[in-house]
């Protein structure tokens, strides 16, 4: 690529494609090309199509995706297998259509097996079964993936695929019904730190920024007391806590056991690899390491360092200094039990991240808070 490369980011207001967008923008590539969903519907295929014909993209960056947390994977899973599959159908045929020099592919690391080897290589893709909670999401970014190493072989495209692992940073989603767990974390142990300081003002002006199922801060007391509890922000029980003055105690219930462990990658991070694999690798490098089977080219992007979700929630909760208890309830699914990425193979490009995460959960609530 040069710095005047026609660079078509879908998805750009995302959490990934806004981070990739920042980072291209601040190593000083100018010819930007971009589309709201509003402008575009990367599901209509005539559209899309129409799309690369009027501006023919040199360069993509696929960032484009339905998204979301445990709870929306398991209620929209039809929405989720059909929506990913048919952007990235269109977008994907449509750089080979045209002429795409190279176009970056992103899924994620939930295409891993359920049961898949700790921490988590390329090639262990496919040699068992997916978690079920995301398992059309996972089949999706799989056929996604796939794709893009099937047009290569067959078309001699350069199309490339990485699998970062969980993402948080900047224009994360905090919408507590599809958010992924660290900003769902965020938002609702700041909820709860509110209600624990009896701080109301505070509690408006969250809920007038993001409504919860149509409450707002212009709701009653008692309607945003019931959407909280709902999503586990609720005041201790005086008769089953034990405390006398638990009404003015707070305690937030989380979903699963809390032992799952799970890997977390700063936004920013994961967009300045991918901006290093696009001006670095090309497919013809990583097929010449693969033999006579060309499978499994795609890159993981992480940091193979892991945390529980218990470890998680009370690093969380001592940055916002909320003091109230935080129980689990086990009744609700964990998900994948660990789910660490083997970056090995970024590392041996010369790329590794640089944010930690307590560092990113400080950077992360500053965010949310401005």
């Amino acid at each position: 690529m040069n710095k005047n490369s026609k660079i078509y980011v879908a998805g750009h207001l995302g959490l990934v494609g806004s981070a990739i967008t920042k980072n291209l923008r601040s190593k000083g590539y100018t010819n930007l090309v971009f589309r709201s969903l509003n402008e575009l519907d990367l599901i209509n295929q005539a559209a899309v199509a129409a799309f690369f014909e009027e501006e023919k993209p040199e360069y993509v960056i696929l960032a484009a995706a339905k998204v979301g947390g445990i709870i929306a994977n398991s209620t929209y899973r039809g929405q989720f297998i059909y929506e990913n599959m048919q952007i990235q159908n269109n977008v994907i045929h449509q750089s080979y259509v045209h002429g795409v020099k190279k176009l970056l592919f992103l899924g994620s690391t939930c295409i891993y097996p359920k049961m898949a080897p700790q921490p988590m290589p390329e090639d262990c893709l496919l040699t068992d079964t997916l978690e079920y909670t995301n398992e059309p999401y996972a089949i999706a970014k799989i056929a996604g993936l796939k794709m893009c190493e099937s047009y290569n072989l067959q078309y001699g495209t350069n199309f490339i695929s990485v699998m970062p692992t969980n993402l948080y940073g900047p224009n994360d989603n905090f919408n507590l019904e599809t958010s992924h767990v660290l900003p769902a974390m965020v938002r609702k142990i700041h909820l709860a730190k509110c209600l624990e300081d009896n701080n109301w003002e505070a509690i408006h002006e969250d809920l007038n920024r993001r409504p919860v199922e149509g409450i707002d801060g212009s709701s009653s007391e008692a309607e945003i007391l019931a959407i909280l509890n709902k999503y586990g922000i609720c005041h201790c029980d005086p008769e089953t806590s034990g405390e006398a003055n638990a009404s003015n105690q707070v305690k937030l219930d989380l979903w699963g056991s809390g032992k799952p462990m799970r890997e977390f990658l700063w936004s920013e991070d994961m967009a300045d690899a991918c901006v290093f694999l696009l001006e670095n690798r090309n497919f013809e490098d990583v097929k010449a390491n693969c033999g006579n089977e060309v499978v499994n080219t795609h890159i993981n992007i992480g940091t193979g360092k892991e945390i529980s979700i218990r470890l998680l929630s009370e690093t969380i909760q001592k940055e916002i200094d909320f003091k109230g208890q935080i129980d689990f309830d086990i009744t609700k699914p964990d998900g994948t039990m660990r789910k660490l990425t083997n970056p090995s193979k970024l590392h041996g490009l010369g790329w590794k991240h640089s944010i930690e995460l307590a560092e990113g959960i400080k950077l992360m609530y500053e965010h949310y808070l401005n």
